[in-house]
């Protein structure tokens, strides 16, 4: 008589690194630290990252979101979301009164700087985002009679520049790596002179959540991402497991939105965090897919992130404001 086959392992292969980036987490500081040091009211323009539920949190505690900076009180306070804002929005601000403290990621505060410069140098700037997005609308301002958005690979037939011999490219820091390869591809044989920004636009932990998931994607019988519809990098976390080889893969805010039926059949499950995620709802799915049997976790570590931004200077006046002499 055949013996049964054992049952198949159950297991959890956890990315990392994973969750909040240096940015996200300069952001969210800077928004905890200024409802100490302020109190609240402290408004944001927009959400200061994508994550409803930092979103939320922060709500609790004081936070009013705005989507524009007439929402706000004349001579009221008022943080800059990560993802960066236009000079107009610095200037609308100014007219306003209002006190502002720019918590811009460092990393898209570069590819500003980047934008300034080569449209002084009268430079055509093909801007590879997605539309809409807040950061794409930020860095189009610094140059918008320079800047052309170019939206994947498809979207390159639609360039048109003065001349041919006199472009740069730049793009969106939380894009797909390989989507962004391939539209620069598209875009440099449409115009073989074109430049490359001096750095590497798309941000480290981007790219190291993105490298982390390539890895153990072809493993997985089922993959989920934490993370918020509107969070440009844990969506293109999902598709970049599906990409490279999870048999299913789906977006989650928390763990209360598993479908318990994407469980069935499965032995092998991925999990991994968009870079505004707080590892709190990734603990919370862990125990979710602990309880269903998935209590085995094994850590993937795909790099080693040490990177830390210090918190705006307009904090730390604040701070020798209410402290004088500390």
């Amino acid at each position: 008589m055949t013996a049964p086959a054992a049952p198949a392992r159950r297991r959890v292969l956890l990315a990392a690194p994973r969750g909040y980036c240096a940015g996200v987490d300069r952001a969210v500081q800077t928004v905890e630290k200024a409802l100490e040091l302020h109190g609240a009211p402290v408004y944001v323009r927009k959400e200061i990252v994508h994550n409803q539920h930092v979103v939320a949190t922060l709500r609790e505690r004081g936070a009013i979101f705005v989507d524009e900076t007439d929402e706000v009180p004349e001579g009221s306070l008022v943080v800059f979301s990560a993802h960066g804002v236009a000079p107009v929005v610095h200037a609308e601000a100014a007219e306003r009164s209002l006190r502002t403290i720019d918590a811009t990621c460092p990393l898209v505060t570069k590819v500003h700087n980047e934008a300034r410069r080569f449209a002084a140098q009268d430079y055509d700037i093909l801007l590879i985002g997605h539309e809409g997005h807040e950061e794409v609308i930020g860095t189009s301002g610094e140059a918008p009679e320079h800047i052309h958005l170019v939206d994947g690979p498809d979207d390159v037939q639609n360039v048109r520049v003065r001349n041919p011999e006199h472009v740069v490219w730049l793009s969106q820091t939380t894009l797909s790596v390989d989507e962004t390869v391939a539209t620069v591809g598209k875009l440099r044989e449409r115009f073989p002179a074109l430049v490359d920004p001096p750095s590497d636009d798309i941000c480290y932990a981007t790219q190291n959540r993105q490298v982390a998931v390539k890895q153990m994607a072809g493993q997985c019988d089922l993959f989920l991402v934490v993370g918020s519809r509107n969070s440009s990098n844990s969506v293109r976390l999902v598709e970049v497991a599906r990409e490279y080889g999870a048999k299913d893969a789906h977006l989650v805010d928390h763990a209360g939105e598993v479908d318990e039926t994407w469980l069935d059949g499965v032995s092998t499950i991925g999990v991994s965090s968009g870079a505004s995620v707080p590892e709190v709802l990734v603990r919370g799915l862990l125990e979710y897919l602990a309880e269903r049997g998935f209590g085995d976790v094994e850590e993937v570590r795909s790099a080693e992130e040490t990177l830390l931004f210090s918190l705006p200077k307009e904090l730390r006046g604040m701070k020798e404001q209410r402290h004088p002499g500390a």
